[in-house]
């Protein structure tokens, strides 16, 4: 069964947060994994949160092929160098097109766009869509 859109931005917002917490807090995925849902004073729901589980696993295990094809594709930007939300919602979103590759490439870009207005700066919109789209095109 799959979620319905609203849940499945929520699941990549929340792993989103949780790269970020483990690249600015310099945590391990389990010290992430430990803290990261007892400070959720929402009630999330199994199907969000197990989504959200999965992408971070995906991003965390394989994080240097995905720091490779994003830095492949950035020419002018080095990864540490790019700002902490930026660099993670393009490490969530490589994480999804490789291992979920029955999810829309359009959606995957679609949803790192929206949810970069919601936490990036508004002139990293065009930055984020041509590295994610490059990295897309480079693995058809």
């Amino acid at each position: 069964m799959t979620q319905p859109s609203g849940k499945r931005r929520k699941s990549r917002e929340l792993a989103m947060q949780m790269l970020f917490q483990a690249d600015v807090g310099k945590q391990t995925p389990d010290q992430v994994r430990q803290s990261f849902w007892k400070a959720r004073e929402e009630a999330i729901d199994m199907d969000t949160r197990g989504f959200a589980e999965d992408l971070f696993r995906v991003a965390t295990v394989r994080e240097e092929e995905i720091d490779a094809l994003i830095q492949q594709h950035s020419v002018h930007w080095r990864i540490p160098r790019m700002p902490a939300v930026d660099r993670n919602l393009l490490r969530l979103a490589v994480a999804e097109l490789l291992g979920f590759p029955g999810t829309p490439v359009p959606i995957v870009i679609n949803e790192s766009l929206e949810i970069a207005k919601r936490y990036s700066a508004p002139d990293s919109l065009r930055f984020l869509n041509g590295i994610l789209d490059a990295i897309a095109k480079s693995r058809k």
